[in-house]
């Protein structure tokens, strides 16, 4: 569990996280969502230590992030899981090099038993039998599966994916979005996403947070953003014809 509470952030005298409280539980997908300067990219990089707050405290299972001893941030830092916008593989190293780097980064697990859980997460990630391919080899949608194999090969407590779905074709997103929160609700991880996809929102929204202008302007599920009247809200996930489509034969049918 994640529990943020009054985060207040700035940059130049100008301050971009106006007291920001939040809970991410395990389990769960949580999605942060808003417009551009709305403080989603700074949210999230105060989440996973980028950025130091000025106020407010971020808790992880209970210990506050700020307090932590130089062992104990060490620790933590094995216990998250990234997925960069991009996927930002190395290049000029194979599949089986990239998901493996944690592992020679921060175990000393012998070379069999860092293969074998290198093995494990390809399988699980669908990927199996791919470990000497390079990334150039490979589709978007198998680079994004190589990064989330990467961040879940040391067993993290919590996962941070920045835009996941950026530069994937609507299906291949889908897959992405899917492989995600089964993993989550597998290993009960606590999942924090920040997106600008309305179909992520609606596929595995299950927290959902809107930030407007450096505060949380609205939380909720996906169930209940399909029936807010926060207006901020509406205007910005409803703003394709298609999206107003699917709200509005939502509403008649619970009318009904």
């Amino acid at each position: 569990m994640i529990e943020v509470k009054d985060i207040h952030k700035g940059f130049g005298g100008t301050e971009v996280l106006k007291g920001i409280s939040t809970t991410f539980q395990p389990g769960k997908t949580s999605l942060i969502i808003g417009q551009s300067g709305s403080g989603k990219t700074v949210f999230l990089k105060s989440l996973i230590g980028l950025h130091t707050p000025e106020g407010g405290t971020i808790a992880f299972d209970g210990r506050i992030n700020t307090q932590f001893t130089t062992e104990e941030k060490r620790q933590w830092r094995q216990e998250i899981g990234m997925v960069f916008q991009g996927s930002a593989l190395f290049d000029s190293q194979t599949v089986e090099e990239n998901v493996v780097f944690p592992l020679k980064m921060f175990t000393k697990q012998s070379d069999k038993e860092m293969l074998d859980r290198v093995n494990t997460v390809l399988k699980r990630v669908n990927l199996e039998n791919s470990n000497t391919k390079f990334p150039a080899e490979l589709s978007g949608g198998m680079q994004k599966r190589v990064a989330i194999a990467r961040a879940i090969v040391m067993n993290p407590k919590y996962l941070f994916c920045d835009e996941p779905n950026s530069g994937l074709d609507p299906n291949t997103a889908i897959v992405i979005d899917n492989l995600i929160q089964e993993i989550t609700k597998e290993y009960q991880i606590t999942t924090v996403i920040n997106t600008h996809d309305m179909n992520s929102v609606m596929e595995i929204g299950e927290n959902i947070v809107f930030l407007k202008d450096g505060i949380k302007a609205w939380e909720g599920t996906n169930q209940d953003i399909f029936k807010t009247d926060n207006q901020a809200v509406v205007n910005f996930v409803y703003s394709s014809e298609l999206f107003k489509k699917v709200r509005h034969a939502y509403l008649n049918e619970t009318k009904q």
